[in-house]
């Protein structure tokens, strides 16, 4: 850093000794759980998006440290993947928390105290979809033929994929869930699809050299990336969510008033961050006959 070694040591002499719960900062954490509700099971639900949510940060971090990296070769990329790939795993693997480990009817009690909030308005998700692929590829696909190359980020922002959670197409009309989401991160969002066009997982895969991008294992581990964001960790969602939203005692549609079957499932979205990588079979069954 170009300071001075002995003053840095001296500083050691008066500097206050850390203590485990000061560098965690664990009271801070413990205390951003707030109810809404009486119902025990509303904080299970609570602390388990939190957990989600420093997990996206945690995936983020890493797929920045490829993105800023310059010249970055096959075995420090492919580490990178594997390590983003396990803390999806470690969210698919959650599920079974949301879906054994809250009763369905306090569920359905405490869930009309969240309305319209969503699990959808998760802004650090959207972000690692532009860090991972082209942002063409978030496209809902009925509205492909309608983006031009020389569309902007802004224009472009209006056809992702997401929008069908909270917009009449027909109309144009946005809900309020999709109208506080936008307000609140679209200029963070076209940010994102600027900052990653040239460094986003996709884009720094193709500026490897050729005996690069032919390696077996980072091959492997941008595929098994892929499927595991866009097929594995969704079906997990999915699954999760049936139990709640299609239930013994009533058949309920999401917080946000999706069509969220149609939203969450990858055989309608068909969301595939690295396409050129797959065959043409496995990208016409895309995660197709798994529900």
């Amino acid at each position: 850093m170009g300071q001075k070694t002995a003053i840095h040591l001296e500083g050691l002499l008066y500097a206050k000794p850390i203590t485990y719960w000061d560098y965690i900062q664990t009271d801070a954490l413990l205390s951003l759980q707030t109810q809404r509700t009486l119902l025990p099971d509303e904080m299970v639900f609570i602390m388990y998006h939190q957990i989600n949510e420093l997990l996206f940060k945690m995936i983020l971090w890493e797929i920045n440290q490829i993105s800023e990296t310059e010249k970055i070769d096959a075995e420090v990329f492919t580490d990178k993947l594997m390590r983003i790939s396990r803390y999806f795993d470690m969210l698919t693997s959650s599920f079974d928390i949301m879906g054994d480990g809250m009763e369905i009817k306090q569920y359905l009690k405490f869930r009309n105290t969240l309305t319209p909030a969503s699990g959808f308005q998760s802004a650090q998700y959207r972000l690692i979809e532009f860090a991972s692929t082209d942002w063409i590829n978030l496209i809902d696909k009925r509205f492909i033929d309608k983006i031009s190359k020389d569309m902007s980020e802004e224009e472009a922002l209006e056809f992702m994929y997401w929008q069908a959670a909270g917009k009449d197409y027909k109309t144009g009309k946005k809900s309020y869930l999709l109208n506080e989401f936008t307000k609140r991160y679209s200029e963070n969002f076209v940010k994102a699809m600027k900052d990653y066009e040239k460094t986003n997982l996709w884009q720094k895969f193709v500026e490897l050299p050729k005996e690069v991008q032919e390696n077996s294992e980072l091959v492997e581990a941008m595929r098994h990336y892929d499927k595991t964001v866009n097929i594995t960790w969704v079906i997990g969602h999915y699954k999760a969510a049936l139990k709640y939203l299609e239930n013994p005692y009533e058949t309920k549609e999401a917080t946000g008033g999706s069509d969220w079957k149609k939203y969450m499932l990858p055989e309608y979205q068909r969301r595939i961050f690295f396409p050129s990588l797959w065959k043409q079979e496995e990208l016409d069954n895309w995660g197709k006959g798994l529900v």
